[in-house]
């Protein structure tokens, strides 16, 4: 090999190199602040209690419950009169959560697992969970807000573990949630395993 061709070998080997270099660093993303990472709104939905009876306060504290956990989604009591993403209801039966997408359905605050012991703020703040995305966790620890009933009367721990708030965090990420995602679901908490 002449002189001549290895300086051209070399030189084209630099300017791939060189090229290969400058499009990787310019692919790069630049770092994001500590500062930026939250700056998208929060997914809002609302809930109506008009049908909560004795049940308001307790939904509203489990809406305050997640409302004080995750950042990507806001519960909001209905302005009166406005069509809800959550419809409450109270009833005699055990609580359950019907889902229709993600973020709407309705809840029913059942009077038989109060009547039975039940922490009516725990029971709100599941049954919200259900609405966000969260399957039930049974049988389980009190430590998690999913496990319901299973957990027994004497747990009273209405906030979600570590695990359940990623899990809605995630869910929630970006403004443009599917409903298509999540289908029709009724989540029925009754003692013991699902």
């Amino acid at each position: 090999m002449t002189l001549r061709s290895a300086a051209r070998v070399l030189i084209t080997m630099l300017v791939v190199a060189l090229s290969w270099t400058v499009s990787q660093a310019s692919a790069a993303p630049a770092p994001v602040p500590a500062s930026a990472t939250h700056t998208a709104a929060a997914v809002v939905l609302t809930y109506d209690t008009s049908g909560a009876a004795e049940f308001v306060d307790a939904v509203d504290k489990g809406a305050a419950v997640w409302n004080g956990s995750v950042e990507n989604v806001r519960l909001k009591p209905a302005a009166s009169g406005d069509r809800a993403n959550i419809e409450i209801l109270a009833d005699d039966g055990w609580p359950r959560a019907r889902t229709t997408s993600l973020g709407n359905g309705t809840i029913w605050m059942g009077r038989q697992a109060v009547d039975e012991g039940h922490d009516s703020i725990r029971i709100a703040a599941h049954e919200l969970g259900h609405i966000l995305g969260l399957p039930d966790m049974k049988p389980g620890p009190c430590s998690s807000l999913m496990s319901g009933a299973s957990a027994g009367v004497e747990c009273t721990n209405a906030q979600p573990d570590a695990g359940e708030r990623a899990a809605v965090e995630d869910n929630f990420a970006s403004a443009g949630v599917s409903p298509a995602v999540y289908e029709p679901r009724l989540y029925q908490d009754r003692p013991g395993p699902a």
